[in-house]
């Protein structure tokens, strides 16, 4: 070891009381019971599956990979210390464009290395209906090829970790298989499909529902439809939006009833403009776009979402208002259950030193004071 260890202490969400994490190295060398309380709380970092932007800097628009570096510095300065790059549905050209300017802001900064593990990549295979389809782009929307997956893996150096698509496709069933062969993996979402095929792609590999509940068509059959199979599906974990916007209150603590806490988790799909001014915008995700003064993004002229344009912190504070969670059950949504299907180690000796220490306002709202990165600290109010 060479470094100097660091101790750095707060209130354990689960117990309330203080304790101590040594950094060293970047890894967690020691957790001890106790430590100064000064009212502030510790936990895991945030981990966020889902990203498409932030603070203006947005994946989808060909980013360099200076713009990739800044983004992370907004993601981190938001409170969350990794996340999954998310690219919707584009062109061939325009992924692989995006995924060689990631490529290369990794390979330019070990901490960016960190901060992003792998990509996800949303699309574009999803439903063409409108509804279900969402802000993505139409005219890009394409069936699955696993010739198109290795073309993306080449020009990423195997960057890509998880892949959403709608399971309607003829093809689904042997793609699914191919990426779980290849260590993608993979999620359902932007979909109309029926049981049978979501079943099918279940036992074919899938493992994850994308944002449950959403990208869906605005009007379904009482029953059977997508959300109902999705939600009784055991070996599908489901991610969440919590941001007021994507999900009624009463909506969301009913499908994390059906899920359950262990199979649940909350993902921000924040868009650039994320920590925006309100005002109208030309966007690479549903074109031209109105972010409103209560943070609601939509596609102009419609009802359709055009992604989140609020932190993971604030999703976590809504989901604790929406469903009654505790703070450590909230925060469990968005530290422990996003690493659980990628295999990452948590809170644990030997594990990378991602951790999150906040205040809680007088609103419940988290108010992040110092974020941790491979034990790298982001100070965010000195």
């Amino acid at each position: 070891m060479t470094d100097l260890a660091t101790r750095v202490s707060g209130r354990d969400p689960e117990t309330g009381q203080p304790r101590t994490i040594v950094i060293q190295d970047g890894r967690i060398s020691d957790i001890i019971h106790g430590g100064r309380d000064d009212g502030l709380w510790l936990s895991l970092g945030l981990f966020d599956l889902q990203l498409n932007g932030f603070a203006g800097y947005d994946l989808n628009a060909r980013p360099d990979p200076q713009a990739v570096r800044d983004l992370a510095t907004a993601v981190h300065e938001s409170g969350v210390s990794r996340f999954a790059p998310t690219l919707i549905t584009a062109s061939h050209a325009a992924i692989i464009d995006a995924l060689r300017a990631i490529r290369q802001a990794r390979d330019g900064d070990p901490l960016v290395r960190h901060a992003m593990p792998f990509v996800h990549i949303e699309g574009p295979h999803i439903a063409p209906e409108d509804g279900a389809r969402g802000a993505h782009p139409a005219e890009h929307v394409r069936p699955p090829s696993l010739d198109e997956i290795d073309a993306w893996q080449a020009a990423s150096g195997n960057l890509i970790g998880l892949v959403t698509l709608s399971p309607h496709w003829p093809e689904t069933e042997a793609y699914v298989r191919g990426l779980h062969a290849r260590g993608v993996r993979v999620a359902l979402g932007h979909t109309s499909a029926t049981a049978d095929q979501i079943s099918a792609a279940v036992a074919a590999g899938a493992m994850l529902s994308t944002h449950l509940g959403n990208g869906i068509a605005a009007t379904l059959p009482r029953h059977p439809n997508p959300i109902w199979t999705q939600l009784a599906e055991d070996r599908l974990w489901a991610s969440f939006i919590a941001d007021g916007h994507h999900l009624p209150p009463e909506t969301f603590k009913a499908m994390l009833r059906a899920k359950g806490l262990e199979r649940s988790i909350l993902v921000s799909d924040a868009a650039a403009l994320a920590g925006c001014a309100p005002g109208i915008y030309d966007a690479p995700i549903g074109g031209k776009v109105e972010l409103k003064a209560n943070g609601r993004l939509e596609v102009v002229g419609t009802s359709f979402l055009a992604g989140a344009a609020v932190s993971l912190t604030f999703g976590i504070a809504t989901a604790r208002r929406m469903a009654g969670l505790t703070l450590a059950e909230a925060l469990r949504l968005a530290t422990i259950n996003p690493r659980m299907p990628f295999n990452f180690p948590t809170l644990a000796v030997g594990a990378p030193a991602d951790l999150l220490r906040f205040r809680l306002g007088e609103d419940g709202s988290l108010v992040p004071d110092t974020v941790y990165v491979a034990g790298r600290p982001y100070l965010l109010n000195p």
